[in-house]
């Protein structure tokens, strides 16, 4: 192919933007490493009256989809709208015609990927969609295909980072680095999506599938959000040498677990620096051992980094004649799902309690009745009641777990668990 490779590109708004913004400012090199240039024909918005300085004298505004998608100079249909719908149909739609299609949607990727991906392998590009400007799907794919994975951490939301940050920095409560959070822009006038712990479990969804070769929905996901986090907790756990961040984790040994949730973290493991909006994902494969791939997680012209690289991408494989370079991305063989209550993890916990001789026995004995071994401990007494009893379990099945506990609110010496979060510690837990 000779002439440009045709873009229509779905939003106009932040990362819309950058994608216009790089282009024309990296024009050049661009089409030198594309084969030839890039020409935005169509961009799709939702209103023409605004004023957009960034739009290139090729492209046409307009607020029909469908004219964007049947226009027969278009190759490359570049999604940057965000949500499920409509994105979800005009991916399909767009697919459908036999266009090449970037995104940066993880809604449609976590609910509808594992479809997309089977049917359209050589033709969806979705590296913007997990971790912004951080280069982690393409190394999933390709890179590392030498390896079998067997652990994927992340760090994938930064409002929840930056909270948590704040928290064991500054000794915030939640509601006040929030408040902080949502002031800097880092924060949504709602957070629940992020603070509940749900764009995270989109993007593990992602992860997961790419690493273990195997279609998963968000069904798959055990999740829990940031919200009961104390920053007690976070001063317990500076004394046991951990922090806290919410990871979104993929292990895979007989099944498959999959679970976004707060976690402490030892301050010598390389995610416990991971500070602010920053992202970063840890992988671990059996040849190359443990990477780290690290970076600015959201933002428009970050996010739009990885979408130009898709594009180029996409030109090249359009301007290869036919030339599909990538396989099946799915084996035949989806591994089991590990529910909660088996999987195996260590915890930590914070009782308050009556202070007086004989709780912690009392405690220590229901662990020891239902299989949960105490590996440390903080107590804190002589004070005005309750005061805090504070344990780190060795590697414990959840289901044992709330047995215990179970038995151990019904102690009368015991007020309430203030505090229930996993212990993610390294490859010995896996």
């Amino acid at each position: 192919m000779t002439r440009p490779v045709g873009v229509a590109l779905l939003g106009a708004g932040t990362v819309g933007t950058g994608v216009l913004r790089i282009l024309e400012r990296h024009r050049e090199r661009i089409a030198a490493r594309a084969g030839g240039p890039l020409e935005v024909r169509r961009i799709l918005v939702r209103s023409l009256d605004r004023h957009r300085p960034e739009v290139p004298a090729s492209a046409r505004l307009t607020t029909d989809s469908q004219a964007a998608l049947d226009d027969p100079g278009v190759d490359l249909v570049v999604e940057v709208m965000g949500g499920e719908e409509p994105a979800q149909s005009l991916i399909r739609a767009a697919l459908e015609r036999g266009k090449h299609v970037v995104t940066a949607n993880k809604s449609v990727l976590a609910r509808a990927g594992g479809e997309l991906l089977e049917r359209y392998p050589q033709r969806l590009y979705f590296e913007a969609s997990v971790a912004g400007g951080i280069p982690i799907i393409k190394p999933l794919q390709e890179c590392l295909i030498a390896n079998r994975l067997e652990r994927v951490l992340g760090i994938v939301n930064g409002t929840t980072n930056y909270v948590l940050t704040r928290m064991d920095r500054a000794g915030l409560t939640f509601e006040q680095a929030l408040a902080e959070a949502q002031a800097a822009g880092y924060a949504e006038a709602d957070p629940t999506y992020d603070v509940d712990g749900l764009d995270a479990a989109h993007k593990l969804v992602i992860l997961a599938m790419l690493a273990f070769e195997a279609p998963f929905g968000l069904d798959d996901v055990h999740v829990e959000g940031i919200g009961r986090v104390h920053p007690t907790d976070l001063a317990y756990a500076r004394e046991f040498g951990y922090t806290v961040k919410l990871l979104a984790v993929a292990r895979r040994h007989d099944a498959v677990e999959l679970r976004v949730h707060p976690a402490l973290v030892p301050r010598d493991h390389p995610l416990a620096s991971v500070e602010g909006v920053t992202n970063a994902v840890f992988v671990e494969g059996d040849a190359v051992g443990p990477l780290m791939f690290y970076g600015a997680g959201a933002g428009s012209l970050p996010t739009a980094s990885s979408v130009v690289a898709d594009m180029v991408e996409a030109a090249r494989r359009i301007r290869a004649t036919g030339q599909e370079p990538n396989g099946r991305i799915f084996r035949d063989d989806r591994p089991p799902i590990r529910p909660p209550s088996e999987m195996v993890s260590r915890f930590y916990l914070r009782f308050r309690v009556v202070d007086r001789p004989g709780v912690l026995a009392e405690i220590a004995g229901a662990f020891g009745r239902h299989r949960v071994s105490i590996e440390s401990m903080i107590q804190k007494g002589r004070g005005s009641e309750p005061v805090d009893l504070v344990f780190v379990t060795h590697p414990a099945r959840e289901a044992d777990l709330r047995l215990a506990l179970d038995q151990i609110r019904g102690l009368d010496s015991v007020h309430d668990l203030a505090s229930c979060m996993r212990v993610e510690r390294g490859q010995e837990d896996a």
